[in-house]
């Protein structure tokens, strides 16, 4: 009995360590591990795929690296088509885009690849097998779980805040190995900040995350209600006695994404979870939402909420915070009007009278069409159009982050376009001189075929200055492709951006 117990934790123990990150050798590995690298940089680039002439597919990971593992290859030349979102691999002399290499294991091969998107991708953050390749090969990865953290396979969009001196992330619907049905009530992780020992954030983040017992990540935010909790409006405040808090907008969903209740929650330290402090119907006017920023107007400092411009702003006081009839929204609206009955607000001149007002719907897109679409408003008096610089058509503005740059002397913008060449998977670049804009030229920064990359969320705690570090979500969700990346699909991508690119002198 005891051999049998000697035996079966010896097998255990084999197979722990079979997971386990590799150091860097020598000895072949029976893999062939071929690097795709961004021939700009020299730097391995993720979301690559390598297909064969049996059409089996290989996607780099984080590293940039590829094992490849098919037998009837060993010993081979063979040909590998090379293609990735916003890159582009050279073509041969009858126009294929790919390369042909001697595929022995324990060899290895580099493929350079041209970069067509201004951001370059540096690797993801999220989800299942992240360096597993890099592993497979016996490499070493920068981040201390390479291949599964908390269990993690998928998660949605991200939000983040500064707090007690760590950077805290939380996420949305999260997959997880063991069932389809996931988390729905927001995972969160924490990780040092690279001023204080985190990793340099070209490397990667090196996530912690809040785990059950079963070792799967936590629920943080289980609010009472039907359906999953979504939060937004992550902020951090100091209360009277000079105590950081943590607070958040939160909305319960339900059927086909119907927000049925909202409400505001803040963090328990000694319980690592959220607790509801209070909630309001669906419809208020404002509430705290987007991804907070903070700025000071003629010695007032006050929390700035919205996407891809500020939208919504409250005095940053834990009391103003938590009063929704201290917020105010940026409009044209007469205060105290509603988006279902809309007045526009004019002077006595007729001109039109934009600014920030209590009880009243900050105006987004949506609201200013129909604006202009009944004659309230004129097409030159409309406030958020935004035009590709480069050749002046129209792009539709959907989700986003703002931040101030120190480097630019400016807010920047980095959103996604609604309806472009995708549907949601196009990223551009603007500029403003206030939080709220406007943003009347952007560039595109980024580039998808067939694939979603929506809710960009900017780190300005990563740099605020030549580089711009920012991830978003990449999935097949609401594309119209019906392929979905192997690890890659639902999860989170880092990309970095050079505002001094020459590129971006249009918006200049």
């Amino acid at each position: 009995m005891r051999a049998g117990k000697r035996l079966t934790r010896a097998i255990l123990m084999i197979g722990l360590l079979s997971l386990a990150p590799r150091a860097a050798s020598d000895e072949p590995t029976g893999v062939f591990k071929i690097v795709v690298v961004d021939e700009q940089t020299g730097r391995g680039v993720p979301l690559v795929e390598l297909r064969t002439m049996a059409q089996h597919r290989y996607v780099t990971d984080s590293a940039g690296a590829a094992a490849i593992r098919d037998p009837e290859l060993f010993g081979q030349t063979a040909f590998f088509y090379v293609g990735s979102h916003g890159y582009e691999f050279a073509k041969d002399g009858f126009g294929f885009q790919g390369k042909s290499v001697s595929v022995v294991p324990g060899g290895s091969a580099q493929f350079m690849i041209k970069r067509i998107n201004m951001a370059e991708r540096l690797y993801r953050v999220t989800g299942a097998g992240i360096y597993a390749d890099t592993v497979l090969a016996g490499g070493r990865a920068p981040i201390a779980h390479p291949l599964l953290n908390a269990q993690v396979t998928g998660s949605d969009s991200v939000v983040t805040a500064l707090y007690h001196g760590r950077i805290y992330w939380f996420w949305g619907d999260t997959n997880r190995p063991k069932y389809p049905l996931g988390l729905f009530h927001v995972p969160g992780a924490t990780s040092r900040p690279p001023s204080d020992g985190g990793l340099d954030p070209d490397k990667g983040v090196d996530l912690e995350y809040f785990v059950n017992d079963d070792g799967f990540a936590k629920a943080m935010c289980k609010m009472p209600g039907e359906g999953p909790t979504w939060i937004n409006g992550l902020t951090v405040l100091r209360d009277a006695d000079g105590r950081e808090r943590l607070f958040c907008g939160y909305v319960k969903v339900r059927g086909m994404l119907e927000i049925h209740e909202r409400g505001i929650a803040e963090f328990d330290d000694a319980k690592n979870a959220f607790r509801q402090v209070k909630s309001f119907a669906k419809d208020v006017p404002l509430f705290p939402g987007g991804h907070p920023v903070r700025h000071s107007v003629d010695g007032v400092d006050y929390v700035y909420f919205g996407e891809a411009t500020a939208t919504a702003r409250v005095r940053a006081t834990v009391e103003s915070f938590l009063d929704l009839s201290r917020y105010e929204g940026f409009t044209c609206l007469v205060a105290g009007s509603r988006a279902d009955a809309p007045r526009v607000e004019r002077d006595d001149a007729g001109r039109v009278v934009w600014g920030w007002k209590q009880d009243t719907p900050p105006i987004d897109r949506g609201l200013e069409e129909k604006l202009t679409q009944s004659g309230q408003l004129k097409a030159d008096e409309a406030r958020l159009r935004t035009v590709d610089a480069d050749s002046g058509k129209p792009v539709l503005v959907h989700n986003g982050s703002i931040t101030w740059n120190e480097h630019r002397g400016r807010w920047i913008s980095i959103f996604t376009q609604s309806f472009g060449s995708s549907m949601l998977g196009e990223i551009w670049y603007a500029e403003s001189d206030a939080p709220e804009g406007p943003l009347p030229k952007a560039v595109k920064i980024l580039t998808h075929d067939k694939y979603s990359f929506y809710n960009p969320k900017q780190h300005p705690y990563f740099s605020a200055g030549r580089h711009v570090y920012f991830e978003g979500t990449y999935t097949h969700t609401f594309s119209g492709g019906t392929e979905q990346t192997s690890r890659y699909d639902y999860n989170q991508i880092m990309y970095r951006l050079d505002v001094d690119d020459p590129r971006l002198k249009g918006l200049q």
